[in-house]
C-alpha cells in the first residue's frame, strides 16, 4: 500500500547548481491549483520564499492561484497552454495523484507532465470547532456509525479527492458501513472549509496538519486525530493519532511539484537540482518543523515511478470503497 511505502525514501544528495547550463532569469511562476489558504498555496509561497533566500532564482517567484476541479484546471492549463514553459512550476500532492487515479482530469494521465520532486509529507487530520460536542475521534465515528448522514465533513479537495478519501479511510477503519452516504462538502481550499467548521456550519474538517496551524493556535479548531503511525514531533506532539484511539487510519500527503512536459531538458535538470538543494537547506528544515511536515524526498530518478505507482494504488483503494466501479 502506498501509504506505507511512500515514506521510505531517503533524502537525495545536494548537487552543485553552478554547473548547470540553464538558469531561470526574471519572474518564475508557481501555479497553486486552489484559492489562497490551502496546502498547494502554502507549498508555492513557502518554496518561493526559500528559493529567493537561497539565490536559486535571480528574480522573483510569483504564486498564481488557479482553482477548479480539484487541480484539474491547473493541470489542463499546464498541458494545453504552457507545455514548453521552462519557468513554470505547479504545486502537487497526493490530492493530484488521487484525481488522476479517479479519472477526474478528462483524457489526462500522469505521463503528460514532468514530475520534479517532493519536499516533505503532510499528515492528514480530522478536526472540529472549539465548541463541538465531539471530544475525540471515537465519539465522532460513533455518530457516523449510528447515522452516516448525521455528521457533515468539509475539506479543500473535490468530492472523491484526497481530503474526502481520508474521511472514508478513517470511517472504514472505525467499522462504519454505507461509506458513500457520509456527507462531504467540497470547498476551493482548506482555509474556506475550516472557516465553515469554525463557524458551526459544518461538523468536522478533513485536511492536512499544515493547513490547520493558524486556527489551531488561535484555539478555534480542535484536532481530534492525526492520521499518522505515531505522534508528530515538536509542537504537534500533544495531538493524538487515530491509531492510538483504536482506529487504524493513516493518511500522509506528499507535497511537491510537476512542470510542463515539453520544457527543455536543461530546465528540467535545473529544477530537479534546485528542489534537491532547497530540501536539504536549513531554511526548509525550519519550515518543515514549524508546519508539521515530515521528511519525504524520493531520489530524482525514482519520483516519477513513485507517482505512477501511487496513482495505481489510489485507483485500487477508490474501487475498494466504492468511489470507482
Amino acid at each position: 500500500m502506498f501509504i506505507k511505502r511512500s515514506l521510505c525514501f531517503a533524502a537525495a544528495a545536494v548537487f552543485s547548481m553552478s554547473a548547470m547550463a540553464w538558469q531561470p532569469s526574471g519572474k518564475v511562476e508557481c501555479l497553486a491549483p486552489a484559492d489562497p489558504g490551502g496546502g498547494w498555496d502554502f507549498t508555492c509561497r513557502s518554496v518561493g520564499n526559500v528559493m529567493q533566500e537561497l539565490g536559486l532564482v535571480d528574480g522573483s517567484v510569483q504564486t498564481v492561484n488557479m482553482a477548479g476541479a480539484g487541480g484539474g484546471v491547473a493541470y489542463a492549463h499546464t498541458v494545453s497552454k504552457r507545455a514548453d514553459d521552462n519557468k513554470l512550476l505547479v504545486a502537487a500532492s497526493t490530492a493530484t495523484t488521487t484525481r488522476l487515479a479517479q479519472k477526474q482530469f478528462p483524457k489526462m494521465t500522469a505521463d503528460m507532465v514532468t514530475w520534479v520532486g517532493a519536499l516533505g509529507a503532510d499528515y492528514g487530520v480530522i478536526a472540529v470547532g472549539k465548541n463541538s460536542k465531539y471530544q475525540n475521534l471515537n465519539e465522532l465515528m460513533d455518530a457516523v456509525k449510528a447515522d452516516p448522514r448525521s455528521v457533515k465533513f468539509a475539506g479543500g479537495s473535490a468530492r472523491g479527492g484526497w481530503d474526502h478519501l481520508k474521511v472514508l479511510i478513517a470511517a472504514k477503519a472505525a467499522g462504519a458501513d454505507k461509506l458513500p452516504r457520509i456527507p462531504y462538502l467540497s470547498y476551493n481550499n482548506g482555509g474556506e472549509a475550516m472557516t465553515q467548521v469554525v463557524g458551526g456550519q459544518v461538523d468536522a474538517f478533513t485536511g492536512d496538519i499544515s493547513e490547520t496551524t493558524g486556527f489551531m493556535e488561535s484555539g478555534d479548531l480542535r484536532i481530534l486525530a492525526v492520521l499518522a503511525d505515531e505522534r508528530l514531533p515538536g509542537k504537534f506532539s500533544d495531538l493524538p493519532t487515530a491509531k492510538e484511539q483504536g482506529i487504524d487510519a493513516v493518511g500522509p500527503n506528499w507535497r511537491g511539484f510537476y512542470m510542463p512536459k515539453g520544457a527543455d531538458e536543461e530546465a528540467r535538470k535545473y529544477w530537479v537540482e534546485a528542489v534537491d538543494k532547497l530540501y536539504n537547506s536549513e531554511e526548509w528544515r525550519k519550515i518543515m518543523a514549524s508546519n508539521g511536515l515530515i521528511p519525504f524526498h524520493p531520489p530524482a530518478d525514482q519520483f516519477e515511478s513513485f507517482v505512477k505507482n501511487q496513482v495505481q494504488d489510489i485507483e485500487n483503494l477508490s474501487r475498494e470503497i466504492g468511489l470507482l466501479k
